[in-house]
């Protein structure tokens, strides 16, 4: 039996507190690449947790990724930026770091830049590239002082006999006898 037009009246719904706005709860993701920036994507979801993961995947293939907030009437609010081709960068430097051999990057070193590691393994290729270069100068120079050092003891072998005997002119074969002579003769 439905109720009377008296009774109808006089029930009233309490009004619920909460923001009627449609579309309150979506979640959108745009992404885009260098090298095609006219195609980004765009993928608008309601559930948070499902746009999270699209945020990683795409930023896992080098993608500039913007993960935005729904404030109503088609506005949306940025929550998280992220630049993936300099994640990505920033990974590779660090495995090169474990690659070559040089030190990881201290914890200390720049910790709120972006590019930490990315100047750490410049600087530590410079620093290499700097003790390679000292050592090709210093094992040169040690050639240079070695072949100098066989060619004047090849030298003083070669000319060892007449430096070891009196100049000629002291030698009794050579020596010219003095001539005596008288006043007169002068």
């Amino acid at each position: 039996m439905s109720p009377t037009p008296k009774q109808a009246r006089q029930h009233r719904r309490r009004a619920v507190p909460t923001d009627r706005t449609k579309n309150v709860t979506l979640w959108r993701v745009e992404a885009s690449w260098d090298h095609r920036p006219d195609a980004p994507v765009v993928i608008r979801t309601s559930d948070k947790k499902h746009a999270r993961h699209k945020v990683d995947e795409l930023a896992a293939k080098a993608a500039y990724v913007i993960f935005q907030e729904h404030t109503g009437w088609d506005t949306w609010r940025t929550l998280r930026e992220v630049d993936g081709a300099a994640l990505l960068a920033e990974r590779d430097a660090e495995q090169a770091l474990a690659r070559t051999g040089h030190p990881p990057t201290p914890p200390a070193y720049r910790p709120d830049a972006e590019d930490r590691h990315r100047t750490w393994l410049a600087w530590m290729d410079a620093r290499a590239e700097g003790d390679r270069q000292a050592a090709e100068q210093a094992a040169r120079e040690q050639a240079e002082a070695g072949a100098r050092r066989r060619r004047l003891a090849a030298e003083a072998h070669t000319h060892a006999r007449s430096l070891m005997s009196a100049p000629a002119i002291v030698r009794p074969e050579h020596r010219q006898r003095a001539r005596h002579i008288t006043g007169a003769q002068r």
